[in-house]
Parts: C-alpha cells; sequence; structure tokens
C-alpha cells in the first residue's frame, strides 16, 4: 500500500501524517457526513462491494479512510459495480470525526489510494444525506469498438467486436428499453421489486466506436451487460428488435442475447 509522503504527495502542512492524525481525534467531537465522487479503473478489482480476501473499490477506500483518521468507517455507495467494470464518477458517502478539512482528506485519500482509484470531489453534506438511497438516477455507458483491431489504449474499456454490426438496427431497438417494467429477463438474478424505470436508451457511432448510453432509477445485476448483449445479436442478425417485448412479457433471461463483458461498461453519473 502506497504511503503518503508529507512533503510531496500529500501537499499539506509536514506535521501531518497518518500515524499522528489519530492525535488530531477528539473524544467528543460530533461525526460529520462527506460525500465523495469517484473515478476508477475497475479491471483489477473484483467490483465495488467489500468482500474477505478480495480486492475492491469500497475495501480500498476503506482502508485508506481509516489509515486517514485513526478510525474504521464504512463507505457507502450509491451502486455496486460489477468486477471489471469502470466509473467516471460513483457517488459514495461516510460520516466520521476528524479535524482534517476537507481539502485535506481529499489530499489524503489520494496520496494513499492506488492510482487506478481517485476521489475527484469531496464535500461535507447534510446529515440526512444517503449516497444510494437519495440516488434518483444512474447513467452507465458501454463502449463497442467495431473494428478489426482495437488499439492497446482502449482494450481495457472497450469491447471490441472484429466483425461487422448492424449499428443502425442497433440504434432503433435501444430506445424499445425505455419503459418502467420488470427487467428480469434481463438479469441473472432474481429479484423481489424488479420494477425498473429506463428513462433514456440510446446509441450514437463515431466512426469505429459505438456507444450505448441508458439512464433508469435503478439497474437490476448485469441489466446494463445483458441489454448490450442482446443489442449485439439485433446488429449480428441473429434477434429481431421485435423480440425484446417477448423478453419482457416471459421475463425470460434465456431469451435475451449473453451477457456482454464487463470491461465496456462505465457509470458516468450519479444524479440526486
Amino acid at each position: 500500500m502506497p504511503v503518503v509522503n508529507e512533503n510531496k504527495s500529500i501537499g499539506i502542512s509536514k506535521s501531518f501524517s497518518i500515524e499522528d492524525n489519530k492525535s488530531l481525534l477528539l473524544k467528543g467531537k460530533m461525526k460529520e457526513k462527506y460525500k465523495l465522487v469517484l473515478s476508477y479503473d475497475g479491471t483489477d478489482y473484483c467490483g465495488w462491494q467489500r468482500q474477505p480476501d478480495k480486492k475492491t473499490i469500497q475495501g480500498m477506500l476503506e482502508e485508506a479512510l481509516a489509515k486517514i483518521i485513526g478510525q474504521k468507517v464504512a463507505v457507502i455507495g450509491a451502486g455496486r459495480t460489477d468486477a471489471g467494470v469502470h466509473a467516471l464518477a460513483q457517488a459514495a458517502h461516510f460520516q466520521a470525526s476528524t479535524h482534517l478539512q476537507e481539502k485535506e482528506l481529499w489530499r489524503a485519500f489520494n496520496a494513499i489510494l492506488p492510482g487506478d482509484i481517485r476521489v475527484i470531489e469531496l464535500e461535507k453534506v447534510d446529515k440526512d444525506f444517503h449516497a444510494r438511497r437519495l440516488a434518483k438516477s444512474k447513467i452507465y455507458q458501454y463502449r463497442i469498438i467495431n473494428s478489426p483491431l482495437i488499439t492497446p489504449f482502449l482494450f481495457r474499456y472497450a469491447f471490441h467486436w472484429p466483425a461487422p454490426l448492424d449499428w443502425q438496427s442497433m440504434a432503433e431497438a435501444a430506445p424499445l428499453f425505455v419503459r418502467e417494467a420488470d427487467f428480469s429477463g434481463f438479469s441473472s438474478n432474481r429479484f423481489l421489486r424488479p420494477i425498473r424505470k429506463v428513462t433514456a436508451s440510446i446509441i450514437n457511432k463515431k466512426e469505429s466506436e459505438i456507444i450505448y448510453t441508458i439512464e433508469a432509477n435503478g439497474f437490476l445485476r448485469y441489466m446494463v451487460r445483458t441489454i448490450v448483449g442482446t443489442l449485439l445479436e439485433i446488429g449480428k442478425g441473429k434477434m429481431s428488435p421485435l423480440e425484446i417485448d417477448k423478453i419482457f412479457h416471459t421475463k425470460s433471461r434465456s431469451l435475451a442475447g449473453p451477457t456482454a463483458p464487463a470491461k465496456g461498461l462505465c457509470l458516468i453519473k450519479v444524479n440526486y
């Protein structure tokens, strides 16, 4: 684990160090709530959620926070990204007692965390704020490189499909997912409350890159990747857009396309 260099990495007073910060805590100090906005490359992580003996985004954040403030504190995310999924702006919160100012906390996080996880915003919020419960919608994007070759600089962040795709058929099918409905047919898990409201489902193409964007009030597990897999089957000519309604009607996962690889998926924004 990287160690904070108090003179270079963190850029705050020389007297600050991770070990000495424990003395900054006051036993009677009231806890305050902080909101984080995070970017991360999920390639080398087993998803967001903390897991025993596995490297996760939540686990790394909590380890860093424990070193900074001398306390074990839970970091609550707006949602759980799966193993290999990335985030441009994931939201989270934690509640803790510390004399460090927001800017000092922000610098300390980024000095300790590995380079593939960055805290891009940190601020105090009202005690009633909750990163998951108060989220109104989330926006995800899935990137597909449809060309004979993929550059090494995109390999970790996009799904490469070298064969031809009828992206216009995919683009025509994408809006069919805009609805409030039971999305069980597009998830590998069964949920007690599988109703989700999708408000945007769009495909754009720029040269060899196809970008699928979806916004909803929530997502079932593997939901976006299964929708992408279904759109890819349509692009390959193996499915018709008319079959989408049948999947919603039957709720049969076997009728939908395969789950697209995780590396093409990125959480773009959480709206409050």
